[in-house]
C-alpha cells in the first residue's frame, strides 16, 4: 500500500480501490454516500488485503 494510494483513500475512497474491481469500488461507493469515514475505512481495509 503506497502513501499516494493512502491519501488518495482519505479525499476520495472509491478512486483509490478502482483497479481492485467493479465489487470492491461499488462496495466503497456505497459505503462513501453513507458516509465518509465508512468509505476511508473501507478503502483502507481493501487496500490492506494481501493478494
Amino acid at each position: 500500500m503506497s502513501c499516494l494510494r493512502v491519501l488518495l483513500a482519505i479525499i476520495f475512497p472509491p478512486l483509490s480501490v478502482i483497479d481492485k474491481g467493479c465489487g470492491s469500488f461499488l462496495i466503497v461507493l456505497i459505503l462513501t454516500a453513507i458516509g465518509w469515514v465508512p468509505g476511508v475505512i473501507g478503502a483502507l481495509i481493501i487496500l490492506n488485503k494481501k493478494e
